[in-house]
């Protein structure tokens, strides 16, 4: 991608005051509305101001145009579902590895369905802002955090916690997926988090044996 193009996707400044931080956020929350309303092909920045309730160029001092601004909801929505995983990591640390897996995929299916339809806009935008780079840099921190967390199970594992947490997370992923394609999340997700679940106990299991 031309350093120019990039630099574009990027935000203009960083908000420092409380005043500026809060009109960051209004504006971040105004595009998923407007995003969920309207699509990403009609979302323009002037729709995202309006609905922000802040002047079409206080929105440009922080989002050059839609492309960026698309990025940073990306960006958060993706940072939101690593640290939720992240602290789980931190508060199961040396608990039995069929605790951490079961705790692991609740908490990542909980911050992925928390807002089920703006999960399923982030695919849609994520091949419209190089949002493949954004994707793959959350992954590796959730991976390092679950890595982290196998390695202070009690019982060790039997295998290396790398190759557990790489298995783990690529499931975690394909259920996420596969319940944000059906359409209707809220009705499968019980059923499938428990599997899911249920899947992940007995791998762990057969691990430490």
């Amino acid at each position: 991608m031309p350093a120019t193009a990039k630099v574009l996707l990027e935000p203009r400044k960083r908000p420092v005051q409380a005043r500026s931080t809060a009109s960051v956020a209004a504006i971040l929350e105004a595009t998923i509305q407007v995003l969920l309303r309207v699509g990403k092909e009609r979302l323009t920045t002037t729709r995202v101001a309006e609905r922000a309730g802040v002047s079409v160029g206080t929105l440009y001092q922080y989002f050059p145009n839609k492309s960026a601004l698309l990025r940073a909801i990306l960006r958060r929505h993706m940072d939101d579902v690593t640290g939720a995983v992240e602290r789980v990591g931190q508060e199961q640390r040396g608990r039995p590895a069929e605790e951490m897996v079961a705790a692991v995929i609740e908490a990542f299916l909980a911050a992925k369905m928390r807002n089920a339809k703006m999960s399923m806009a982030m695919y849609s935008v994520s091949a419209d802002v190089d949002g493949a780079k954004i994707v793959q840099q959350a992954s590796a921190r959730s991976n390092a955090a679950i890595v982290d967390l196998l390695t202070s199970a009690r019982p060790a594992l039997g295998r290396k916690p790398q190759l557990v947490a790489d298995m783990l997370q690529g499931s975690m992923a394909g259920v996420s997926r596969r319940l944000l394609d059906s359409g209707e999340p809220e009705k499968h997700i019980g059923v499938l988090r428990e599997e899911l679940i249920f899947l992940a106990r007995a791998y762990v299991r057969a691990c430490a044996g």
